[in-house]
């Protein structure tokens, strides 16, 4: 992704920039739970809100979808994954989450990584609104998202406040209770609930998200990157100071 200012630029396309492939908050471990717990089959018809990179779409794909369709609002992206991604089954759409071209009732699995956090509640619940809506009865809808642990109100506004200015995204975590509420406001039963902590940029995370070489050549890339550095470094800062308070979740959700 080109960036032409990284003092402006979102947290994770700058991360994408320095050569990070893994960008949601529960790492690859969490990802891959994901995808193991929507048990794709080959009779399934799946769709992907924000793809992004494309790193979970290859892991869905693995596993031989009758049929794949990721939306996503960037263009770069759609451009990106639909010549990288390539199928008669296959399909990468510009489009917004919470109102796609599918039908009513014509889809076996919906999910979405990282994207819902990135709201504010009344958007989080029309997207939400619209996984139901194609989604057939007792199709899947699972959710991998930024959690709040043990916060109360004005906790949650400051840890709110200072992950926007960090990341530039106006971001919106909820804890655990508040995301299943979300989902089952608009009719979803909830299944399964996992969760890791959210330790995006710490070093541990990073190797076991990107592989030993590939994390070098990440960190030498923030090295000569200096406003890169910054920015990465100040998003870092934010993530230890509320480690106690944030974590990741994947939520596993039925249409009933």
């Amino acid at each position: 992704m080109d960036i032409r200012d990284f003092s402006k630029a979102q947290g994770h396309w700058i991360l994408a920039r320095m050569g990070k492939k893994v960008l949601r908050p529960g790492g690859k471990e969490l990802t891959q739970k994901l995808v193991s717990e929507l048990h794709i089959s080959s009779h399934d018809d799946i769709v992907e809100f924000a793809p992004g990179l494309g790193f979970t779409a290859s892991l869905s794909l693995a596993a031989s979808p009758r049929s794949y369709v990721g939306i996503d609002a960037d263009e770069d992206a759609v451009d990106m994954l639909a010549d990288k991604m390539k199928g008669t089954n296959i399909q990468f759409v510009l489009g917004n989450a919470a109102k796609t071209p599918l039908e009513n009732n014509s889809r076996d699995k919906v999910y979405g990584e990282a994207m819902l956090t990135m709201h504010a509640d009344h958007r989080k619940s029309e997207i939400i609104q619209e996984a139901h809506r194609i989604l057939k009865k007792g199709g899947l809808y699972a959710i991998h998202e930024l959690g709040l642990v043990e916060v109360n109100s004005d906790l949650k506004a400051q840890i709110q406040k200072d992950l926007a200015q960090a990341i530039k995204v106006n971001a919106r975590p909820l804890t655990e209770v508040e995301w299943k509420t979300l989902l089952e406001q608009e009719g979803f039963a909830v299944k399964k609930v996992l969760t890791n902590g959210m330790h995006l940029l710490d070093f541990k995370r990073v190797i076991d998200d990107e592989g030993f070489f590939r994390s070098l050549a990440i960190g030498f890339n923030i090295l000569i990157h200096a406003s890169a550095r910054k920015r990465i470094m100040e998003m870092q800062r934010i993530f230890q100071k509320y480690r106690a308070h944030m974590n990741a979740l994947v939520i596993i959700a039925e249409k009933k």
